[in-house]
């Protein structure tokens, strides 16, 4: 996958969340939760951009460690949203099965990226 594929996959992933919150129950701990899913959600997308800017490989992992932990934030969210059942299993499926994908690129660029850097 190219970074301009992964920059458009990440902001359709901050899309899908910030439709996803507007399906939400209005309650006092729902609309924290959809404040945190919101804000961890868009910051993947935002954070992955600085990445494709970084300076150097160390620039690069810094950031990329940020994108990781912030779609990683996004899922905890959505499975507390799951476990309240706030949504229905079936909104969710797709928004989890994408978190979960985007976490395993992340990790495994993140793998490659580091053996390179530890084999200099």
């Amino acid at each position: 996958m190219t970074n301009d594929e992964l920059k458009n996959r990440t902001k359709q992933f901050s899309l899908l969340i910030l439709n996803l919150v507007e399906k939400m129950p209005n309650s006092i701990s729902s609309r924290v939760v959809i404040n945190q899913l919101a804000k961890s959600a868009t910051s993947v997308g935002a954070n992955y951009r600085a990445v494709c800017r970084a300076r150097s490989d160390k620039e690069f992992v810094a950031k990329l460690n940020i994108v990781l932990e912030e779609v990683d934030e996004t899922q905890f969210w959505l499975e507390i949203i799951t476990e309240m059942n706030w949504l229905s299993k079936s909104e969710l499926e797709f928004p989890l099965k994408e978190s979960s994908e985007l976490v395993a690129i992340f990790v495994s660029t993140l793998k490659t990226v580091n053996n390179r850097l530890n084999n200099k």
